[in-house]
């Protein structure tokens, strides 16, 4: 059939960011990190457009926008929908609770015009999974005509969701929760060109696995995604990553919660290792999330190292015995943590350890000798904070909630870099202070010399600890966001910002700006230079090879020690 003849439908998928605390929308010429979750969206609904699921008269139009990295063009996509007839639905995908605030802000645009809209993502899962009934933002959607989507999309789900959108007879609620899918031979992730021309550096994402066996009251994935792991299969993955590499990406993020739990994580790495070893793309990289386990898994180590891993992210989330027992990390031992980092580091991966403060034990006090117990028995090389949460859909929300314990109304804060709740023993304001201290005591330069030698000295590559070290640390420093909410150029847009607070007048606005960015990337740039001085000076120092200190002091296997300063923090 010719296609001026077919009916459009348009498919608008949005992966929303959120206000800063100005209330300006976090936004980049290019952004750090991709989203996941938009490719998976737009895989299954360019398998739905390739099937011709609503028919061989109908031609699907699919847009796709990160918000992380470009300002929605909602006036455009509203008379795409009205000159195109009205045909369609717009997909606001991995919605995050702190997300949603400024989901629903441009839900209602699209409402007034009588676009049909749904709202997928973590919050509206995580809050139908643990709460006995809808949290008042939900109902608030469902008022407004918004359709809630929960669980995940495969298996055709998303195909029927777009037949109701045809139809125009959405549901109120699609809710697959207790029907997780499979994941083998189901359409795999597409990240649109439009959408990674906008990252920093092309990276794919690698959807291998779904699910959590660990039972941490903080985590939101058990609840959402499941306790069981469901996986793709090796030849899946494989045509993923080729298909990638046939479009220049040979970056990749292995997204899984915790990839050491993928039964199928040795037959991936031995495809990976052929591709890079035998078939000429020696180039193949990858990051990974995994548990403070996996070094003891046979062959992990060695084989995600030719594999072509360059980073791993551990959740460590603290070193104090007490903590971990109270939020159930009991898999996390602090006697193998120099172990598992020294045999990382062996293998020349970059280690990043989430930390979290906030865990019932901690004080300000605490949390600093922590730190630097960490800085001088624990060989990792990056450190990422974050604040403890009750993210809506972990347990830890769950009971606050039924207890009756307040936490803070305003979503946009759950972000993991807000205080949201009240702690025993800190104030908010106390809390805050030692969040923001703990940055410069870690990444201290005292410190940062330290990273650079200790890589220097047989462990993952220099530069590459350096320029993650510029781009974590700067980030936070210079940017003022978290390193995972980053990116290259900060764009503020003087009309979108947050409803109830004021638009501010042109003269004052622009110029502002213009200071704000030179004031942040000139700073950002000095602080590379500094950093690559570091290096240089390390890299001429003859004995650089020889260097030692008390974290890469040797653990043997037969004794792995607790921490010297395990009385310490356990107190």
């Amino acid at each position: 059939m010719n296609n001026s003849t077919k009916t459009k439908f348009f498919v608008e998928l949005i992966k929303p960011s959120h206000y800063d605390d100005d209330g300006y929308v976090i936004q980049w010429r290019r952004s750090w990190i991709p989203s996941n979750t938009l490719a998976c969206i737009y895989g299954l609904t360019q398998d739905a457009a390739e099937q011709s699921a609503l028919g061989t008269d109908v031609e699907f139009d699919i847009n796709a926008y990160d918000e992380m990295n470009i300002a929605i063009p909602v006036a455009d996509i509203i008379r795409r929908f009205k000159n195109g007839g009205g045909n369609g639905v717009v997909l606001f995908v991995g919605v995050q609770s702190n997300q949603f605030p400024r989901t629903m802000d441009i839900a209602r645009k699209f409402r007034d015009e009588n676009i049909q809209v749904a709202i997928g993502g973590f919050h509206t899962s995580g809050c139908i999974a643990m709460l006995p009934q809808l949290p008042e933002e939900l109902k608030e959607a469902t008022e407004a005509g918004i359709t809630l989507f929960a669980g995940e999309a495969e298996e055709g789900r998303l195909i029927n969701v777009l037949k109701d959108a045809y139809q125009r007879k959405m549901k109120p609620l699609y809710n697959f929760l207790g029907d997780l899918p499979g994941l083998e031979g189901q359409p795999m992730p597409i990240t649109p060109t439009s959408v990674a021309k906008r990252l920093v550096s092309k990276i794919g994402c690698v959807d291998a696995g779904r699910g959590c066996s660990f039972l941490c009251s903080f985590c939101t994935v058990i609840n959402v995604q499941g306790r069981k792991s469901r996986y793709r299969n090796p030849d899946d993955i494989e045509k993923l990553i080729r298909s990638n590499l046939s479009n220049d990406i040979n970056d990749f993020f292995l997204t899984d919660d915790n990839f050491a739990r993928n039964k199928n994580w040795e037959a991936v790495f031995d495809r990976l290792i052929d591709l890079r070893e035998n078939q000429g793309f020696k180039h193949v990289k990858f990051t990974m999330q995994i548990d403070s386990l996996a070094h003891k898994i046979k062959n992990f180590v060695s084989k995600a190292a030719r594999a072509g891993c360059r980073r791993v992210f551990i959740g460590l989330e603290s070193i104090n015995p007490e903590n971990l027992e109270a939020v159930n990390k009991r898999q996390n031992k602090i006697t193998d943590y120099r172990k598992m980092f020294q045999t990382w580091r062996n293998a020349r991966v970059v280690t990043v350890a989430g930390y979290i403060l906030g865990f019932p034990a901690d004080t300000p006090e605490k949390i600093e000798q922590d730190i630097k117990t960490i800085q001088q028995e624990i060989p990792v090389d990056l450190l990422e904070f974050f604040c403890l949460t009750p993210l809506p859909g972990s347990e830890d929300h769950k009971n606050n909630h039924l207890n009756g314990v307040r936490m803070d109304p305003d979503l946009n804060k759950y972000d993991l870099e807000h205080v949201t709740m009240e702690h025993a023993q800190m104030s908010g304001e106390e809390w805050m202070q030692i969040y923001q201290k703990a940055w410069d005591l870690y990444y201290s330069p005292e410190h940062i010399e330290t990273l650079i030698r200790r890589a220097a000295a047989g462990g993952p590559n220099p530069s590459r600890v350096m320029l993650h070290i510029h781009q974590f640390y700067g980030t936070i420093k210079y940017q003022k966001v978290h390193p995972l909410q980053g990116g290259f150029i900060r764009r503020k847009i003087r009309t979108q910002r947050r409803p109830g607070m004021p638009q501010e007048n042109p003269i004052t606005f622009y110029p502002r700006r213009v200071w704000e960015t030179v004031s942040a990337i000139i700073p950002f740039g000095i602080y590379y230079f500094k950093l690559r001085s570091i290096r240089k000076k390390i890299k001429r120092e003859p004995g650089r090879r020889s260097y030692m200190d008390k974290a890469l002091i040797p653990v043997k296997e037969t004794e792995e020690k607790p921490l010297e300063n395990e009385s310490i923090v356990s107190k």
